[in-house]
C-alpha cells in the first residue's frame, strides 16, 4: 500500500491529467473532478478491494464503485488508468470520436472499471441498492461504494433510493456526497437549497459521517471508519466537503468551471500549479 505522501503525489498527477484531458478536446468538467481527486485516489489506491486484473462486470468477490455524477469522468478515468485498469496513454483519447473514454461513462465501449452508464443524474444510488442486495443474496461480504454530487440530490430518485436502502437494511453500502456547494447554474443554495443534509439523511434512516474531502488523511480515516459501520442494519452516507477546482487557483470557489475547458493561457497557468509526479500521458 502507498503511504500518504505517495497518495498525495498520485493525486497531484491525476489533477494534472484532468487539466490535460479536458484541454485537448476543449470539452469536459474539470471543477468537480479536481475537487474529488483525493477521494478517488484514496479509494482506488488504498481502500477499495478491487484489482485491475480481476475486473468483471458482475463484480463478484470484490468491492464495486459506481460514479453517479458521471460528468466527473476525467478523474475516474485518470485514476483507473494510473491504477492499471487500462493503459495510461489512452487518456489522450478523452472525448474523441470512437474513444472508450466518453465524456460521461458508458459500457458499450467495454472500458475496464466501468459497470454502468452514468450521464443522467440521480440513478446511481438505485443501481447501488440493487448491487448491494445482490451481494447479500449471494453471500458476498464485499461492499458497494457510490459518489454523488450535492446538486444531484435535487433529483427525487435519490430520495426514493435512500428510503429503499434504509427500509431493506442495506448495510453493505457506503454512499459519498461531493458537498462542494456548486452546480452548473450557480451555488446549490441559490438553485434549490438542500437544508440540513446531515439531519435529512439521518431522518431517512442512514448512518451519517462527515469528511474533509481535500485532506488525504481525513479521507482515509473517515472511509475506514465507515467500513467498520457496515453490517449493522443501516446504509452509510459520507458528507464530503470539497472545493470545486481544487489545486488550480482560478477554478476554485466558483461554479463557472463545472463544465468549461481552459484556453491555452489558462491551461498553462493550471499546469504550472500542478507538479508532474508520475509522468504525463
Amino acid at each position: 500500500m502507498p503511504n500518504t505522501q505517495q497518495l498525495k503525489d498520485i493525486a497531484a498527477q491525476v489533477r494534472r491529467d484532468i487539466i490535460r484531458m479536458v484541454f485537448a478536446p476543449a470539452s469536459g468538467h474539470p471543477g468537480g473532478a479536481l475537487g474529488c481527486t483525493d477521494f478517488f485516489t484514496a479509494l482506488y489506491f488504498e481502500l477499495l478491494n478491487a484489482k485491475p486484473e480481476n475486473f468483471t462486470m458482475d463484480g463478484a468477490n470484490e468491492d464495486i464503485f459506481f460514479l453517479s455524477n458521471g460528468h466527473l469522468s476525467a478523474v475516474w478515468y485518470s485514476v483507473l488508468a494510473r491504477r492499471g485498469f487500462f493503459p495510461v496513454a489512452e487518456l489522450a483519447t478523452f472525448r474523441k470520436i470512437s474513444s472508450r473514454l466518453q465524456g460521461h461513462p458508458t459500457t458499450a465501449e467495454g472500458l475496464p472499471g466501468i459497470r454502468i452508464a452514468s450521464g443522467s443524474l440521480g440513478q446511481g444510488l438505485s443501481v447501488a441498492c440493487g448491487a448491494a442486495l445482490s451481494k447479500k443474496l449471494s453471500g458476498d461480504k464485499n461492499l458497494i461504494y457510490t459518489l454523488h454530487g450535492d446538486g444531484e440530490l435535487q433529483e427525487g430518485q435519490i430520495w426514493e433510493a435512500a428510503m429503499f436502502a434504509a427500509a431493506h437494511k442495506i448495510d453493505n453500502l457506503i454512499a459519498t456526497i461531493d458537498y462542494n456547494g456548486q452546480q452548473i447554474d450557480g451555488a446549490v443554495d441559490d438553485v434549490i437549497p438542500l437544508g440540513d443534509l446531515k439531519a435529512k439523511w439521518e431522518s431517512f434512516g442512514w448512518e451519517v459521517l462527515e469528511m474533509e474531502g481535500n485532506n488525504m488523511e481525513n479521507v482515509i480515516e473517515v472511509i475506514t471508519q465507515a467500513k467498520t459501520l457496515t453490517g449493522k442494519n443501516k446504509p452509510i452516507v459520507i458528507l464530503m466537503r470539497t472545493e470545486m477546482g481544487m489545486g488550480v487557483d482560478y477554478m476554485m470557489g466558483t461554479h463557472k468551471w463545472h463544465g468549461k475547458a481552459p484556453n491555452k493561457e489558462e491551461f498553462e497557468r493550471a499546469l504550472a500549479q500542478l507538479p508532474e509526479t508520475l509522468g504525463d500521458f
